[in-house]
């Protein structure tokens, strides 16, 4: 019977496990001679615990899930994965849970056990890849775009539908549209539009930590970053996962001119553009397009096409969604709802007064403003 160390070392599938901290402390310690056994054991141990992990079941499960490998990516496309594969990861998967269940040394500095069946959760999931994706992808919900490559953005904001109020109808919309991307059928781009503070971008944010947990991600690119809208959507092509390209206070000078790979994506240009994903921008302005009488009066001869093409992009995308501030009685509602769910006991009387007095200070109503004043009320408690 080969050692586990014998075992560990011919992986093939999940050889990438084996090139993490963790894993490598693990190998060494394995292959240590008895002087070195407890160092190299202790070594181990803290590579786990600097990793976040005070169970090796938990990290091995970890690592497992979220590694990139030619299994899940086969399984991804729906493509057929050949027997030898198939015979590798049924191994391997039997090897890695003898890895995950290893015990503490006695004497030695130890780790909670592993409880449950490796191999039949990895399969389960892999069955509903669509659902759990595979690499970055299935650890990370939130991603951005570096120039070249997409990374996960490691703390992104937690806000969830159930902390937004008011909007019910504007955030339906958004979340149907969104629905419809899930579950494969034609889902819209989405252009959100309004004034400051109103909650446009929370609630793109919010929608795509709701539906994490069915295979949404969302990406998030700058407008400076316009021009790398088809390499994005060519790195996400083949992901079997659903995405939203977010495109935060998306806006334009009349002079500008970057903005032609967004336009070809919303026409649905097959270089631009990927089935399973969308784009979701906010934008304080209805037309995008910052126009000034300077604009208007220059002297190049394409300067009106430019300027008509801005114009209508707003046009082009096929959901349009406004948040208009909202009026007195709207916006009490908002700090009274907020006030509930944060614990807030002041006498109604008292928290509209102050939350009129905080909007005026603040220049408005808005959702934001109401936020602002909840927390200034918590903090002064």
């Amino acid at each position: 019977m080969r050692s586990l160390k014998e075992e560990l070392s011919s992986l093939t599938v999940f050889r990438n496990i084996l090139s993490l901290p963790v894993s490598r402390a693990f190998t060494e310690y394995l292959s240590a001679e008895s002087a070195e056994k407890t160092d190299k054991y202790s070594e181990f141990v803290f590579r786990l615990y600097s990793a976040g992990y005070f169970s090796l079941g938990e990290y091995v499960r970890d690592a497992l899930f979220s590694d990139d490998n030619v299994f899940v990516r086969l399984k991804g496309k729906g493509e057929e994965v050949p027997a030898a594969v198939k015979n590798s990861v049924e191994r391997e998967l039997s090897v890695l849970s003898s890895f995950a269940a290893y015990p503490p040394e006695k004497g030695l500095a130890g780790y909670d056990g592993f409880d449950g069946d490796l191999a039949k959760e990895y399969l389960a999931r892999a069955e509903n890849i669509s659902r759990y994706g595979y690499g970055i992808y299935a650890k990370y919900g939130a991603f951005c775009f570096d120039g070249e490559n997409i990374v996960p953005v490691e703390k992104p904001d937690g806000i969830r539908l159930s902390d937004l109020f008011g909007y019910g109808r504007e955030r339906r919309a958004v979340t149907e549209n969104t629905r419809a991307l899930l579950s494969g059928k034609p889902a819209a781009n989405v252009l959100l539009t309004g004034d400051a503070g109103t909650g446009k971008s929370s609630t793109v944010k919010a929608i795509a930590n709701e539906f994490f947990s069915e295979g949404l991600r969302i990406v998030e690119i700058t407008k400076e970053q316009l021009k790398f809208l088809p390499a994005v959507f060519g790195k996400l092509a083949d992901n079997p996962l659903k995405f939203i390209v977010f495109i935060d206070d998306l806006s334009f000078g009349g002079g500008e001119d970057n903005f032609s790979s967004l336009k070809a994506a919303l026409e649905g240009s097959v270089s631009a553009k990927a089935k399973n994903a969308v784009i979701y921008a906010t934008s304080n302005r209805r037309h995008i397009v910052k126009e000034t009488f300077s604009d208007r009066e220059g002297d190049d001869v394409h300067r009106n096409d430019t300027m008509q093409e801005l114009v209508s992009l707003s046009d082009r995308f096929g959901l349009r969604v406004t948040f208009q501030k909202p009026d007195k009685k709207a916006y009490l509602q908002i700090v009274r709802s907020l006030a509930e769910k944060e614990g807030v006991r002041l006498p109604a009387e008292e928290l509209d007064l102050g939350a009129e007095r905080f909007a005026l200070e603040k220049g408005g109503r808005t959702p934001r403003a109401a936020a602002q004043y909840i927390n200034k009320v918590i903090s002064e408690s």
